[in-house]
């Protein structure tokens, strides 16, 4: 870092009461750091050329904290940790000792408290995490403010990784469709509890603190509790997939609620821009979406190519297994060489946001700012079904082509 980059910030209006502990490396682009209302404590790191820090966040308040090519939104805190490829939309808080890794997104006011770690997670607003949390490969929405958000308890974990090593495990806590719309019920996930991945959990469930949860629950206000088991021995058979179809159909599912992301943060996010930190703001949430999807499609391949080795083990004759997984596995091999070609060719449609949509959208914006939670809430409720069902056409582009039948 050169002493003239340093002298540029604090010269532009930036904070930094400590300036010799202060790193900023040479490839930050000093004009992606607000000169307004912007603190950088002491230890505080930033790297990348993608790292932006918009106007009031306070950075490293609590403990050091390293950015590297992040985008904090505006009046966002980050106390204390490691920020790696991540977005902030705006007014978040995160607790110190934050491990968050590439591909993840916090939506406008979702938080977490201390020691959390994230990694391809994405957060709709409001949503809020404990201490003590591991919540990598997880979308959670659901919400509607500050006092009434989905919440994850301290001491929770999502279990993305199999005994069989791969990570074909994202689970979905409401969805996307009707979660951009700010108008659902929350889910509150029990602490010192689990879920194992991949599942799906709607719209106004509770799962019950030290349950570990192993099945979906797609139905709405159903409060869930996971029993421990009894002790036991069973056989194993390492390398075989029992449920193939049910994985690859989740993974689908959580594919196609990207998609429709996707399409939000093309469609109707630009709407919001209104100067250069909100312009690459936007484009921070569309580069890291796009992450997240190639992310699954990769995790989703690396998943396929287990499942040949799985059906070469059952052909083999593997004990306890018969012709019915066998087919369940050529069905499920067949629809994965056929969602390649899917995601990679011009096959995928997206259909442009509704007209109506837009219009309201943008007739919010001139009535009351460009304040994205204020204006999304204050949608008719026939916009926003309207756009909801435009979402959710582009989730079942992918899901209804391509989801294999128990």
């Amino acid at each position: 870092m050169t002493q003239t980059l340093l002298d540029r910030l604090i010269q532009k209006g930036v904070s930094i009461p400590n300036p010799s502990t202060v790193f900023i490396s040479d490839d930050v682009d000093p004009d992606r750091i607000s000169g307004n209302g912007v603190t950088l404590y002491g230890g505080t790191k930033l790297i990348g050329k993608r790292t932006l820090v918009a106007d009031g966040a306070t950075i490293g308040y609590e403990a050091p904290v390293t950015l590297e090519n992040t985008v904090v939104g505006p009046d966002s805190k980050l106390h204390g940790g490691y920020f790696q490829e991540a977005v902030f939309a705006g007014k978040n808080v995160y607790g110190s000792g934050g491990h968050v890794r590439k591909g993840t997104i916090l939506e406008e006011e979702a938080n977490a408290a201390h020691t959390v770690g994230l990694k391809q997670t994405i957060l709709f607003p409001f949503v809020t995490l404990g201490s003590l949390i591991n919540f990598c490969d997880c979308l959670m929405a659901g919400g509607t403010s500050r006092k009434d958000h989905s919440e994850v308890g301290s001491s929770f974990i999502h279990f993305n990784y199999t005994p069989n090593q791969d990570k074909a495990t994202p689970s979905m806590m409401g969805n996307v469709h009707q979660g951009v719309m700010l108008n659902q019920r929350p889910v509150f996930l029990g602490g010192q509890g689990g879920l194992v991945g991949p599942l799906r959990i709607g719209f106004g469930c509770i799962t019950a603190a030290g349950s570990v949860v192993r099945a979906s629950e797609e139905q709405q206000d159903k409060m869930i509790l996971g029993g421990g088991f009894k002790n036991m021995s069973l056989p194993w058979q390492p390398g075989v997939y029992s449920n193939p179809d049910r994985i690859f159909n989740h993974n689908l599912a959580y594919i196609g609620g990207l998609f429709a992301l996707r399409a939000w943060y093309h469609g109707i996010r630009p709407l919001f821009i209104s100067d250069f930190f909100s312009e690459q703001l936007v484009k921070g949430l569309q580069e890291n979406l796009g992450i997240c999807i190639a992310e699954r499609i990769k995790r989703l391949a690396a998943f396929g190519e287990k499942l040949e080795r799985s059906k070469a083990i059952i052909s083999g004759g593997a004990k306890g297994q018969g012709g019915a997984a066998l087919d369940k596995h050529t069905r499920v091999l067949n629809m994965l060489g056929t969602a390649a070609q899917l995601f990679e060719s011009s096959m995928l449609h997206i259909p442009d946001p509704p007209d109506a949509l837009v219009d309201a959208v943008a007739a919010g914006i001139q009535e009351k700012g460009t304040d994205y939670v204020t204006v999304i809430q204050g949608l008719k409720p026939a916009i926003a079904t309207a756009g909801s069902n435009w979402l959710e056409g582009i989730q079942n582009a992918v899901i209804n082509p391509l989801s294999v039948n128990a």
